[in-house]
């Protein structure tokens, strides 16, 4: 576990109310400057191809512009990704790191006490104006938590 955390001002990094930091990250892009993550949550459609990367990687299904395809995994896994954001460096990153990234911070942004019909407005605010993408989107995560 690392003390460490991210530059708060580095691109892609959000800072939740709690003070938690946590990098958001489009995977078909280079990996940004800076230390590497202590833990990644990849959201894609199909499990990815196993590559040898020195950080642990959970993989949670979730198709492009969809949701989650088991709400109950998704749920224990981005409770597991802010919890760890207290103490590590914590990443989650998706094909462009917009839509499911964008949902997924908004969910981590109710767990840290933003109420979720706010949550989408605060991801956009702090992390890319652009980020979650879909109606059923901004739904998800204004009902988390």
């Amino acid at each position: 576990m690392t003390t460490s955390t991210w530059d708060p001002a580095a691109a892609g990094v959000l800072r939740l109310p709690s003070g938690r930091l946590v990098r958001g990250r489009a995977l078909r892009r280079p990996l940004p400057p800076g230390p590497p993550p202590d833990f990644a949550l990849h959201l894609l459609g199909r499990r990815p191809a196993p590559v040898p990367v020195p950080w642990e990687a959970r993989w949670l299904r979730w198709p492009d512009f969809r949701l989650p395809s088991d709400r109950a995994a998704a749920r224990e896994a981005l409770r597991e990704a802010w919890e760890r954001a207290g103490s590590e460096r914590v990443e989650v990153a998706c094909g462009g790191g917009r839509g499911r990234t964008g949902t997924a911070l908004a969910c981590l942004a109710v767990l840290d006490g933003v109420p979720g019909p706010e949550a989408v407005a605060y991801v956009r605010a702090h992390y890319d104006p652009r980020a979650v993408e879909t109606p059923w989107q901004r739904r998800f995560a204004a009902a988390f938590g």
